[in-house]
């Protein structure tokens, strides 16, 4: 008979020891500039980010949530490399940065303040007010960026207005969305 609760050598080994040196491999190769160090970092992120996230997430979910999620991940990835390549030429650009931190934000945010909650009242103002933080936040780091052209109370206005807006019309999508069961929230 196998106790759950008994810990054997094999369990410290793949739960402990491997991250642990994995990690340093991470850290080390991140770390150095050799050639052949940054062509496995690049080729390690494509792997993980643009093909096993997505990949994951489609064969655990769905084949729509894997496409979105290989979309969205690719995008990320994209929006990366294009910053390392201006950060290799002199000329990295901190909006770049801001784009996925902000996205990343208001999705956190909005979920956040949701709770999981279908009430459409408060998913309209969690949307609303993630929106609103990440526009603020991304205009703020736009400010910061050598190439910027988004400036002044248009600018403003462009950059956290459009995202308000967003944070208005998605809430709506997802209540049609659960409309028609379409939710991971199960009942």
């Amino acid at each position: 008979m196998h106790k759950a609760n008994t810990l054997k050598l094999s369990d410290a080994l793949y739960s402990v020891a491997i991250p642990i040196v994995v990690a340093f491999l991470i850290v080390g190769i991140g770390m150095s500039t050799s050639p052949a160090a940054t062509g496995l970092k690049y080729t390690l992120l494509e792997a993980i980010v643009a093909v096993g996230v997505p990949m994951l997430i489609g064969l655990a979910w769905n084949r729509w949530a894997g496409g979105a999620a290989g979309f969205l991940m690719g995008s990320l990835y994209a929006l990366y490399f294009a910053d390392q390549v201006y950060a290799s030429q002199g000329r990295s650009d901190i909006s770049l940065l801001g784009n996925l931190v902000s996205a990343m934000l208001i999705g956190y945010m909005a979920g956040a303040l949701n709770k999981r909650s279908e009430d459409f009242r408060r998913m309209l103002i969690s949307g609303v007010v993630a929106t609103t933080i990440g526009g603020i936040f991304l205009f703020s780091l736009m400010q910061l960026s050598p190439s910027n052209v988004i400036t002044g109370v248009d600018g403003f206005l462009i950059t956290v207005a459009t995202r308000t807006a967003t944070g208005v019309l998605i809430p709506i999508m997802a209540k049609v969305c659960m409309w028609y069961g379409f939710t991971m929230n199960k009942k």
